[in-house]
């Protein structure tokens, strides 16, 4: 990985830091961006919920590296509880905060790890030293996120030539994970490479992600960067435009089904209908072979004032109703390939092969 990337990538603050001498936790609430960049201490279970629900940190890595320290600095009070009582603790908080996103993966992944600890702790230690291996964990999964994120860039970036118009979705950078991304990782590798190419970045509403956070965050990088509305996708395509698109993921079923952000499955009807590459890129956390098919993923929905108002502003009749899924599933059929820290995964897809469920 060139220094070149880490030094610019310093000019974007991180999604997620852990002070590990006083294990503090603190996050960059993502809501603000771009006017604002408001870095906030979160203190107990309930406002790392809030945070997660109020997509203050979002991205389906980082909201399993949230999950995992939010339920380790809700223990901090219980730690000098008998064992027993603790671990019911570690399981009651680990199943609220798990319920605070259901549709990404990385976050049922995480706490489920750091529940099996729990459980299978032995019973003559005690809850000191759980909270001791819980949070050994937790530091442990954003590390290895931060490679992930590497690897995944290097994988991708050889997809990328010279001249190539790149359009993604949302935002699945440096501030979606603890590294540098998965959608944007490989722009992030090929540009320091000195390929040079067009980035294109759709706003994403309703709640303009690739707008507010994914445009700030290329900006900042120093890539091309364009952003159009969502409407505007497939006439950039039908324009010629557009030579590959690169999105995250928020689930992967078994069969490469995949759940994102909302926009995504049109992104995939329309590159197939043009003959344009359309690829996932997802850590391995994100494919959940327990889930066969995209008909399994619960799709989250959200209130309706996301769509009534936006930044406040009322922009449609208060009693209107309103249908307002937070991701769609594409099929795996109008899917290129995946790009992940293992490499490349082409059709047929079936993860269980080499998948294991954690």
């Amino acid at each position: 990985m060139s220094e070149d990337i880490e030094k610019k990538l310093e000019t974007i603050p991180k999604a997620i830091f852990f002070d590990e001498k006083e294990d503090r936790f603190f996050i960059l609430d993502q809501t603000k961006l771009p006017v604002e960049e408001v870095i906030e201490e979160q203190k107990d279970l309930n406002q790392v919920y809030d945070s997660i629900y109020m997509l203050k940190v979002r991205g389906a890595p980082a909201i399993g590296i949230a999950g995992a320290y939010g339920l380790l600095i809700s223990l901090k009070e219980h730690i000098d509880k008998p064992l027993d009582e603790f671990i019911k603790i570690v399981e009651q908080n680990a199943e609220y905060l798990n319920s605070s996103r259901p549709t990404a993966v990385n976050l049922s992944w995480a706490l489920n790890k750091l529940s099996k600890i729990a459980k299978n702790f032995p019973k003559s230690s005690s809850s000191k030293e759980l909270y001791k291996a819980i949070r050994d964990e937790a530091i442990a999964i954003h590390k290895s996120d931060i490679k992930t994120c590497r690897e995944i860039g290097e994988n991708g970036a050889e997809l990328i030539k010279e001249g190539f118009g790149v359009l993604t979705l949302c935002n699945a950078g440096a501030l979606a994970t603890g590294g540098i991304g998965t959608a944007l990782a490989p722009m992030y590798v090929a540009w320091s490479k000195g390929v040079r190419f067009k980035a294109y970045s759709s706003e994403t509403r309703p709640l303009l992600q690739g707008a507010r956070i994914t445009c700030w965050e290329l900006n900042k990088f120093g890539v091309d960067t364009t952003m159009i509305a969502d409407s505007v996708s497939s006439y950039l395509m039908k324009l010629g435009k557009v030579d590959m698109i690169v999105v995250g993921a928020d689930r992967v079923a078994n069969n490469g089904d995949t759940a994102n952000k909302i926009g995504t499955l049109s992104l995939a009807v329309n590159a197939k209908h043009y003959g344009i590459p359309f690829y996932i890129a997802c850590p391995y956390s994100t494919i959940d072979v327990d889930t066969k098919t995209g008909d399994g993923i619960v799709v989250e929905e959200r209130g309706a004032q996301e769509l009534i108002y936006i930044k406040g502003q009322q922009i449609a009749p208060k009693d209107i109703k309103v249908f307002n899924p937070a991701f769609d599933v594409t099929d795996n059929s109008l899917i290129s390939g995946f790009i992940t820290e293992k490499g490349i995964i082409r059709a047929p897809y079936d993860f269980s092969k080499s998948a294991k469920s954690e």
